[in-house]
């Protein structure tokens, strides 16, 4: 087995007995990135020309990739966007520094849907990822680099972002595990926003125990971060034998009439099996607000915040500019009219129409009151259940440049995200298996803070279902 292969906890069970060194790691995994980085596209920059020294720390010598929405100090962080131009930062985003700091070492930084807008790693100033179990299919997004390159054996795991389904939907795609923390779990300090009260950083990796070793790493206050909570609970210390016996598992009333793709549809009925019998009672949960205002309620909330976020990249400051324009005017909208891609600009046209005067207490304001019912209506749910279970999309994945005309496919692959950003929980994505050679995944939700206990949930399912193997990355 090559060293590529090995999950995280096993690469650092092996440095600490000697069985190999992080030099040897470090080969290995570039090798892999050599190998398969032509055909999948993971990375925006490659940061592995050389070996780098690592911190004493957890994570010594444990290479990693990071989305490029992250700022690195010195390193071009991009967003996956032309506006950007070469820009590097000059300091780090905070879960990145607490990586480094427990000696990580940084590869990449990840390919992503420019400014984590979108859904298939395809909307990207510097083209598309593909999925690395089959790379005529997309990987899912926005965080569709850092998913893929942990699935086709780049990294033991990777860090991305979640603002309505961005980790969970590509860790389903890739064939990866996949955790949206609780909001204010993670420092989002150094973050490139899009919608900063939906957007949560997260790691991906091949193991639950492996996101347990991550979220150790990346969690807690910050003080760069007002969101940042304190004195929460993150002890996210592996428990060899968790138990679920006695927890109550929902399935979502509302939900039940979707269409599914036949590998998800079973997919839920095999992991209620296996719940059930591992002690879990599979119940059924109403939520009523969610279903009927869930996805309006976001997009009026998230186009509005990019729209705000977005002000600030005006070839004045930072990134992309011009030098020949005719007043501030002519630069203004050249330089934005090029930088941003089309999905950017109708986000943040809508956005500009949902907050002007006349519009914002009747699109805006309502949305952050029906936002408060639906965090009520989970807080209502999660006392009568420990857990939902759900899909994370109702399809497998599409094809790469494919576009889906289907809006009410769009709409339930939605719902099954959106609100958990909304209400600010935890979301586990988590490998069930292979339905014609392609990974399947579903999530399991918890309320806040609960993150801990829902990776242990994860563990349970792993030891049922198994793990993922690595993708063969489009080698033939």
């Amino acid at each position: 087995m090559e060293l590529y292969e090995l999950n995280l906890w096993m690469l650092m069970e092996g440095l600490k007995a000697g069985k190999f060194s992080a030099s040897e790691i470090f080969t290995s995994c570039k090798k892999r990135i050599d190998q398969c980085e032509g055909e999948i596209h993971a990375l925006i920059t490659r940061t592995d020309d050389t070996p780098q020294s690592a911190k004493e720390g957890v994570l010594s010598g444990i290479p990693t990739i990071i989305k490029d929405n992250l700022c690195t100090k010195g390193i071009r962080t991009t967003a996956a966007s032309r506006i950007l131009g070469n820009w590097r930062p000059p300091y780090d985003a905070t879960a990145w520094t607490r990586l480094k700091d427990a000696g990580a070492v940084l590869m990449g930084k990840a390919n992503m849907d420019e400014f984590a807008m979108g859904n298939t790693c395809g909307n990207s100033a510097f083209g598309p990822t593909r999925n690395p179990n089959d790379t005529s299919l997309v990987p899912g997004g926005s965080s569709g680099g850092s998913a893929a390159a942990v699935s086709a054996g780049y990294v033991p795991f990777s860090l991305g972002s979640d603002t309505g389904g961005s980790i969970r939907q590509p860790a389903s795609y890739c064939g990866v595990y996949g955790l949206k923390p609780t909001y204010g779990m993670v420092s989002r300090y150094g973050l490139i926003s899009y919608g900063s009260s939906l957007d949560q950083i997260g790691p991906f990796a091949r193991t639950v125990r492996d996101l347990q070793i991550v979220m150790s790493v990346i969690s807690g206050h910050d003080k760069m971060d007002s969101s940042s909570f304190r004195d929460k609970p993150h002890d996210f210390t592996h428990n060899e034998k968790p138990s679920i016996k006695g927890k109550k598992v929902a399935v979502v009333k509302e939900f039940s009439g979707f269409t599914l793709d036949a590998p998800i549809a079973d997919a839920m009925k095999r992991v209620q099996k296996v719940l059930a019998d591992e002690g879990a009672i599979i119940t059924e949960v109403s939520l009523p607000v969610v279903s009927k205002y869930a996805v309006a309620c976001y997009y009026a909330l998230a186009m509005s915040e990019a729209h705000t976020n977005l002000e600030r990249y005006d070839g004045v400051r930072l990134g992309y500019t011009v030098k020949d324009a005719r007043g501030i005017k002519e630069m203004f909208e050249r330089v934005r009219s090029y930088g941003f891609g089309a999905e950017v600009k109708a986000r943040i046209i809508a956005g500009t129409c949902l907050t002007e005067p006349t519009r914002c207490e009747e699109y805006y304001v309502a949305a952050t009151k029906v936002r408060t019912l639906i965090a009520q209506e989970f807080t209502r749910a999660f006392g009568e259940t420990d857990y939902i279970l759900q899909p994370v999309t109702p399809s497998m994945p599409g094809r790469v440049g494919e576009s889906d005309d289907d809006a009410m496919k769009g709409y339930e692959a939605d719902l099954y995200t959106l609100p958990v950003n909304l209400a600010g929980l935890p979301g586990l994505s988590f490998f069930t298996g292979y339905a014609g050679g392609l990974p399947v995944g579903l999530q399991l939700i918890g309320p806040r803070w609960s993150d801990s206990e829902l990776l242990d949930a994860g563990i349970i399912l792993e030891n049922h279902l198994g793990g993922p193997r690595i993708a063969n990355g489009g080698v033939k």
